[in-house]
């Protein structure tokens, strides 16, 4: 297979330092990289992979194509992704992030972690595949994970992912696992986060699971939301 041509705009951006907030700070320049709406949750949505224009408009129901056009554009133009064109089997455009955008992974990871110890989240809201799977990168405690070692594969819809948790982490990467200790299969991502996160049985989640049920449970069991902050 030929190797993806990059493509970028010809004319330099204009930089955005300073053009909302005027305001040396990281923090400022940060929410003015990815401040705009949508602009993060475009972000996540690449994390674990390229992804495909369509993709991400059925994985971000709520953003026109319009919106997204211009997002996508500006997340190239900072730097933060990059389009990619495979030429074969077919060509086809990709949207993937620099090494730059993939660091900002801990960003995501924190902030979710954050929000989500308000007594106004709600987990039963609907959630894109990659929000699941890397919602399962930032619940896992690491302390309940020592000692467990598997490969688990995730299909979620149409999506298929790869977790290898070891030595309390857990990589995730787009693809279907080969061999796994575990495999969950769920029509949607809330099925899963019902059973990780809200303690329902698989078989009454939907989720089907082939592997150890032993394992399954010491899997679920060491994943926790945040307590719940009070003001």
């Amino acid at each position: 297979m030929k190797s993806p041509r990059v493509t970028s705009s010809e004319k330099p951006a204009e930089s955005p330092h300073g053009r909302w907030y005027h305001d040396a700070c990281g923090t400022a320049f940060g929410l003015e990289l990815l401040g705009e709406r949508w602009s993060l949750l475009i972000l996540r949505e690449l994390m674990l992979g390229p992804r495909r224009f369509t993709d991400l408009r059925a994985d971000l129901p709520g953003i026109s194509a319009k919106v997204l056009t211009e997002r996508l554009a500006g997340l190239e133009a900072t730097g933060v992704l990059r389009r990619q064109v495979l030429e074969e089997p077919a060509p086809v455009q990709l949207y993937g992030l620099t090494d730059w955008g993939r660091a900002a992974e801990p960003v995501i990871q924190e902030l979710g972690r954050w929000a989500a110890a308000s007594p106004l989240h709600d987990p039963t809201l609907p959630l894109s595949p990659v929000a699941m799977m890397l919602s399962l990168r930032t619940m896992l405690d690491p302390v309940a994970a020592q000692g467990l070692s598997l490969v688990a594969g995730f299909e979620i819809g149409r999506a298929q992912f790869t977790a290898r948790l070891q030595d309390g982490a857990m990589p995730v990467i787009r693809g279907r696992a080969e061999a796994p200790d575990l495999h969950l299969s769920a029509p949607a991502a809330p099925a899963l986060a019902a059973v990780f996160y809200g303690g329902a049985a698989p078989a009454d989640a939907g989720v089907t699971v082939r592997g150890d049920p032993a394992l399954m449970r010491a899997f679920t069991g060491a994943f926790h939301l945040p307590e719940k902050m009070r003001g």
